[in-house]
């Protein structure tokens, strides 16, 4: 395992690391502690160092186990990183809802339910665009560093602006953003603002929702809970969080074009995570697991050689044919 400094935290964070949204369980399942606690040890016994969970997955759940277990690896002196969530309970979700005494009740709930100290990185969960102007949400988390409660904030975004907005508050640490082969503008647009910045990047939704795993065709069936059934159209929450708001039949003819740029003998899902890592202002990105076995697949990512500048050339074209004219603009 290869890392990376997380920007101004000054962590350093396993480049390929571990996003809890499904553990446990796929998306719309029954949450399965003993399955979330074998994710998680599978992944930190192959050095990932770094875990990204929210207070909403599985109503608290998934938190609770990432804890658990982070808990047991620090009690034998291993250091990993704990990254949670907070706001995404407010409902509806609008700006009014967002108070300094509702998220700090949120972070003071996430300690109690982690068993930890300190958070060592707390985020908003992708608040309302409003929010954003409001100083004093962000002084909020000054005040709870200067308590022992959080040692960094961090904003998890929906949109490009959104981002940009975020790190010009000095306590921002760290931006979660999704970025893969289908959602290429933060790269053009947010990187280089985030650099000058110092502003660690964590990449999330890296296979945009399973499409580029390159194993989905139309035949494939999602049950009536799973986002990637129900929310194709943005019904509960932004639609770019579902296959990274590409439609799922226009998705499915560039994941054939880009399995053609590859060796024939390996997975597109690695090849899109490596993509991820070739620019090198991320810090982190954290493909989720449902099973224990999917894990180690995502890590091998890191052992791939770079991908030559005709295959980033090729992926670029596949990105303008396909996915741009409906995409780039949106977020």
């Amino acid at each position: 395992m290869q890392y990376r400094t997380l920007g101004k935290t000054g962590f350093n964070v396993s480049e390929i690391s571990l996003g809890t949204w499904q553990v446990g369980g796929r998306w719309g399942d029954a949450f399965d502690d003993a399955s979330a606690e074998q994710i998680i040890e599978t992944a930190i016994d192959h050095g990932v160092n770094f875990i990204d969970t929210a207070d909403v997955y599985s109503d608290r759940a998934s938190e609770a186990t990432v804890g658990r277990v982070v808990r047991r690896y620090r009690a034998r002196g291993q250091q990993v990183y704990v990254a949670t969530k907070c706001g995404r309970f407010i409902q509806p979700q609008v700006d009014a809802g967002y108070t300094p005494a509702v998220l700090r009740n949120y972070v003071e709930t996430s300690l109690k339910n982690s068993g930890l100290e300190t958070l060592d990185l707390i985020q908003l969960h992708c608040p309302p665009q409003a929010t954003y102007d409001r100083p004093e949400i962000f002084a909020l988390f000054d005040t709870l560093k200067t308590e022992g409660k959080i040692r960094n904030l961090g904003v998890s975004v929906e949109t490009i602006d959104q981002a940009l907005k975020a790190i010009q508050y000095p306590n921002v640490t760290t931006i979660q953003i999704i970025f893969n082969m289908f959602r290429m503008r933060p790269a053009e647009i947010f990187f280089g603002e985030a650099r000058k910045k110092n502003v660690g990047i964590i990449v999330r939704v890296p296979l945009a929702s399973g499409l580029l795993s390159g194993k989905y065709s139309r035949a494939t069936q999602f049950s009536s809970g799973d986002h990637r059934h129900f929310n194709r159209e943005g019904a509960a929450f932004d639609k770019g969080e579902t296959f990274s708001g590409v439609d799922y039949e226009t998705g499915l003819k560039a994941v054939e074009e880009l399995k053609a740029l590859f060796p024939a003998d390996s997975d597109l899902a690695a090849w899109a995570l490596r993509w991820v890592l070739m620019f090198p202002e991320v810090s982190t990105v954290i493909p989720g697991a449902s099973r224990a076995k999917q894990v180690q697949p995502n890590l091998d990512a890191a052992k791939l050689r770079a991908l030559t500048p005709t295959e980033m050339e090729g992926v670029k074209a596949v990105y303008d044919k396909y996915i741009k004219p409906s995409v780039h603009h949106l977020w």
